[in-house]
């Protein structure tokens, strides 16, 4: 008898612990956050400009940080990053939104917590000015998972958060050029996520963005589509998407990446290389997505000429904390 017990409890005590290096790994947390993928290859023959996205990404990171190291949750961090990107003119969210084909600028965004698959998601938003709080508010504050249009705005004015009275509000120079010239393409690039493993073992996942330039008629891509280009699972990754959002939807690429790491057992740098690349493609599914797995590793692909990427994770032993951020193919400190 005495030996079945000890067997029992040394059973006990390896599940707890397996369970908490899986939660909590060697890395203390991990943040990756990325700004859009497109036809950006070329951007760091520009070296004033792409070092002014080098900065963005850095301050981005450093948002989340510092939530973190204060001892906030990932969904914190999630936020804090994605109110800086849309408040950055740089990306495709918030200020600096690409217009719709009507001149019009028109918000997504969404939020899921991978703790017990809350999630929240707004749509079609012209005055909320951080729209990620929006969708954070329909998670926490309401029994729904997705808001659009009138009916989001209404919500959000409810909830005591920020609007701006004028649609306008979202435009810089470079996207009224764009407003007066809507038969111009554009090769503006730009939505912005955030993945986040805390302190506590949780992953976050956020999206928030402008959309595709001159879309028509209500039409929503996949950042606010919690399972297209936002999820987040405890038992499996984090992940946020950018690219076109037809094909993202279609191919619910964020659960997708989520299923092959907990029921293929695939590693997630071996999921996303193989939705990315062989489901998805330049051609046919254009973009990338950047997750963190429940153990920390991260995986950033994409299929474009560029994305805007970067990650940062404190080590557990050491307390260092490392950092690498992106444009084309090359990351660099």
């Amino acid at each position: 008898m005495k030996r079945i017990q000890l067997i029992v409890l040394g059973w006990i005590c390896l599940s707890l612990a397996t369970f908490t290096g899986q939660a909590q790994g060697k890395r203390e947390y991990v943040i990756v956050v990325h700004g859009g993928a497109g036809a950006m290859g070329g951007l760091e023959q520009n070296a004033e400009l792409s070092a002014q996205y080098y900065a963005a990404l850095d301050s981005a990171l450093d948002q989340g940080a510092a939530v973190l190291d204060r001892g906030g949750k990932g969904e914190e961090a999630v936020l804090a990053v994605l109110r800086y990107c849309e408040s950055n003119p740089l990306f495709n969210a918030g200020v600096g939104a690409t217009c719709t084909a009507e001149g019009t600028f028109e918000l997504d965004a969404s939020i899921m917590r991978g703790q017990d698959l809350s999630a929240g998601a707004v749509a079609g938003l012209q005055h909320v000015k951080h729209p990620i709080d929006a969708a954070y508010r329909v998670m926490t504050q309401s029994e729904h998972v997705m808001m659009a249009g009138e009916g989001a705005e209404r919500f959000a004015r409810e909830q005591g958060l920020e609007m701006v009275d004028d649609n306008l509000y979202f435009a810089t120079p470079k996207t009224m050029k764009w407003v007066e010239q809507l038969k111009q393409e554009s090769k503006k690039n730009g939505t912005v996520g955030c993945v986040v493993l805390d302190k506590e073992g949780n992953l976050t996942a956020g999206t928030s963005t402008g959309g595709m330039f001159k879309k028509k008629w209500g039409r929503i891509g996949d950042s606010p589509v919690i399972g297209a280009g936002t999820y987040a699972d405890n038992a499996s990754c984090a992940v946020s998407c950018t690219g076109h959002g037809e094909y993202f939807i279609r191919h619910a690429v964020a659960y997708n990446l989520c299923a092959r790491y907990k029921y293929l057992n695939e590693p997630v740098e071996k999921a996303a290389d193989y939705i990315i690349h062989q489901e998805l493609n330049s051609e046919a599914g254009n973009g990338g997505l950047i997750a963190v797995d429940k153990s920390g590793n991260i995986a950033m692909p994409f299929n474009s000429g560029g994305m805007f990427r970067g990650y940062l994770y404190k080590e557990r032993s050491t307390g260092a904390v490392r950092r690498q951020v992106g444009i084309g193919k090359s990351l660099r400190h």
